[in-house]
C-alpha cells in the first residue's frame, strides 16, 4: 500500500472532513443515541512530554478549539518521561470510554525499537483518531561556526571529524535520530549529547557548549530571529512559511530527505467507533479553522489531518521505516 505524503493529507483534509461530517451525520440511529450524550464530561488530553515543548504547544492549540466545539473542557495533562511511554502507557490502560485521550508524536513508532520491553503496544492497545499535524525540523549551528550554508556546513564537520558536537531532546528522540541520518549520509563524525528536552539543548547551543543540532522549527524560531542561531536548511520537502528565505536539505544537496516531528491522536484499543469518529470529527474541524491554521502557522507547525484508517496505515509503515534506523545507530534504551 502506498501511502499518502504529507502534502496529500493536507490537500485531503476539506475533502476528509466533508466526508466525515456526512458519516456522522448518517450514522445508524441505535449508535447515534448511544453515543448522543458523549461527552458529557471533561475530556483528559495526555501529553507524554513536559510543558512549553514543541508537541505542547501545538496540542494546547487543538486542545483549547476542540472544546469549544464540543462544548466540554478539554484538559491538558503533561506526563513527560521515558521518550513519551510513561503518558502513552497511562493511556493506554485508561477506560475506552473517550474520556482519555493520548497526544502522541513520532516517538510512538520509535520507542518499539529503541526499547526491549515496553508496557503497552502500540497498534494493540490504542487506536488512531488522526494524525493531526507535523513540526518540521531545522538544522541550526551555534553563530560563531564559520558556515553559512549546508554545503559549508558538510565541508566544515568533514574537515573536522569528531570535533564537533551536535545536541538532542533526548537519546533516540526524532531530534537526535533526524540528525543521525544526516550525519550518516554525508559521512560525518560529530559527538553526540543527549538532554531532556529541547530547552536545554537550545541554551547549550546558543552558549556555545554545542555547536548543532537538528531541533522543531518551533523550539528555535525565536533564537533563529534575535541571531543567536544561524538556520541553515529545513527538513521538509518544501520551504516553510515563516522563514521562505531558507532552503531545505532536499534542495541543498540531500534530494527526497525529509523528516519531522509529526504529531497525532489515539485513544485506547477499545474506544468504542462512534467516539472515535466524533473525536476524528471535530479534530479536522479544528485543523481547518482559520484561527487554528493562523496559530499553528506562526509556530512553524503544519496541518494535516487524516482519516482513522489513514493514519494506522501511515503508523505501520512509520514503525518498519524507524525500526531499521534505529538499529543503525545502535541506541537501545533499556
Amino acid at each position: 500500500m502506498k501511502l499518502p505524503s504529507f502534502g496529500q493529507f493536507r490537500s485531503r483534509l476539506m475533502q476528509t472532513f466533508a466526508v466525515t461530517a456526512l458519516g456522522v451525520t448518517v450514522l445508524a440511529v441505535p449508535a447515534a443515541q448511544a453515543q448522543s450524550a458523549y461527552p458529557s464530561k471533561p475530556i483528559t488530553m495526555v501529553i507524554p512530554f513536559p510543558p512549553g515543548g514543541p508537541t505542547d504547544l501545538v496540542a494546547r492549540v487543538l486542545a483549547q478549539k476542540m472544546g469549544e466545539q464540543m462544548g466540554q473542557q478539554i484538559i491538558v495533562d503533561n506526563r513527560g518521561g521515558a521518550n513519551g511511554n510513561i503518558g502513552s502507557a497511562l493511556v493506554a490502560k485508561a477506560p475506552a470510554d473517550g474520556y482519555t485521550v493520548l497526544y502522541n508524536t513520532s516517538s510512538i513508532v520509535l520507542s518499539p525499537a529503541l526499547y526491549k520491553s515496553l508496557s503497552y503496544d502500540v497498534q494493540r492497545d490504542l487506536a488512531p483518531v488522526a494524525l493531526t499535524a507535523t513540526v518540521p525540523l531545522a538544522l541550526v549551528v551555534n553563530p560563531s561556526l564559520p558556515v553559512n550554508t549546508m554545503k559549508e556546513f558538510i565541508d566544515y564537520a568533514k574537515a573536522n571529524p569528531g570535533k564537533l558536537s551536535y545536541g538532542s531532546a533526548g537519546s533516540g528522540n526524532i531530534t537526535h535520530l533526524g540528525a543521525f541520518q544526516f550525519l550518516q549520509a554525508n559521512g560525518i563524525e560529530a559527538v553526540h549529547v543527549p538532554y531532556k528536552g529541547s530547552a536545554p539543548a537550545d541554551a547549550d547551543l546558543v552558549g556555545g557548549q554545542i555547536q548543532f543540532m537538528t531541533d522543531t522549527i518551533n523550539s528555535v524560531a525565536s533564537f533563529v530571529r534575535d541571531k543567536r542561531m544561524r538556520l541553515l536548511a529545513v527538513t521538509t520537502p518544501k520551504r516553510i512559511a515563516i522563514f521562505p528565505d531558507v532552503p531545505t536539505v532536499a534542495e541543498s544537496g540531500m534530494p527526497g530527505f525529509e523528516v519531522s516531528a509529526w504529531q497525532g491522536l489515539m485513544v485506547p484499543a477499545k474506544t468504542p467507533e462512534p467516539i472515535i469518529k466524533r473525536l476524528n470529527s471535530e479534530l479536522m474541524k479544528a485543523l481547518q479553522s482559520p484561527d487554528v491554521q493562523k496559530k499553528l502557522g506562526a509556530q512553524g507547525a503544519i496541518a494535516i489531518g487524516s482519516t482513522p484508517d489513514e493514519y494506522s496505515a501511515y503508523l505501520k509503515a512509520e514503525l518498519a521505516r524507524w525500526s531499521k534506523i534505529v538499529k543503525q545507530t545502535g541506541v537501545s534504551l533499556d
